[in-house]
């Protein structure tokens, strides 16, 4: 079964040369480009979707505010596709619903990668955008600084906390605190059902801003 995907964005260039590259990649079916976050809204309102890859800017409805329609009244999966790492919209993409969050000069097979592991239940935000959100919340290298409220959580909860908003995977963690693999996961699923989060992604902006709700 061919994963189903539209692009929207307003740079015909842009949209088609993603076009191009998805097609020649056998597991996607590209059923159509948009040209802003409108239509693409209308578009998966109207039809099957799996994946929307959505441009930030585009003119009569951004990618960010698509993303929260697309997520609320769709099955869709929305995947903001940028040039832009600016910290307010990765906030507000992934409150609203983003899957995942990746600029454009990745490589294609990258992108490809990052779409199969949405559409396969994962999140995506890429390494160098985290990043941003840390050095710019952040005055130190040392450890992140919080504005979680951490009295609900245990000591072992903090310490994963902690290296989630690093960037750590369930593998790092179990090598850095030395657990296993499963005992992270357990403490990552008390983790999301005190805090009411979905994911990692989430918890990570959570516990560096305090702004994910």
């Amino acid at each position: 079964m061919k994963i189903k995907v539209i692009i929207a964005d307003d740079n015909s260039f842009i949209r088609e040369g993603l076009k191009i590259i998805l097609s020649t990649y056998e597991e996607f079916e590209v059923l159509d480009t948009v040209s802003d976050g409108k239509e693409a809204v209308d578009y998966c309102l109207a039809h099957e979707v799996d994946i929307a890859l959505l441009d930030v800017r585009m003119p009569n409805m951004n990618g960010v505010e698509a993303t929260k329609l697309i997520a609320a009244q769709t099955s869709t999966k929305p995947i903001i596709l940028t040039t832009f790492d600016d910290d307010e919209y990765i906030l507000d993409a992934i409150k609203n619903g983003a899957k995942g969050y990746l600029l454009k000069n990745n490589d294609p097979e990258q992108i490809r990668d990052a779409m199969k592991s949405v559409f396969n239940g994962n999140n995506i935000l890429q390494d160098v955008i985290l990043e941003k959100i840390k050095s710019n919340l952040s005055s130190t290298n040392k450890e992140p600084d919080t504005k979680m409220d951490l009295n609900q959580f245990t000591e072992r909860e903090r310490d994963i906390l902690s290296l989630i908003a690093k960037g750590y995977s369930n593998k790092a963690i179990s090598k850095e605190i030395f657990i296993s693999e499963g005992t992270v996961a357990n403490y990552i699923t008390s983790i999301l059902g005190k805090t009411g989060l979905e994911h990692r992604t989430q918890i990570a902006i959570y516990y560096l801003t305090g702004k994910v709700d």
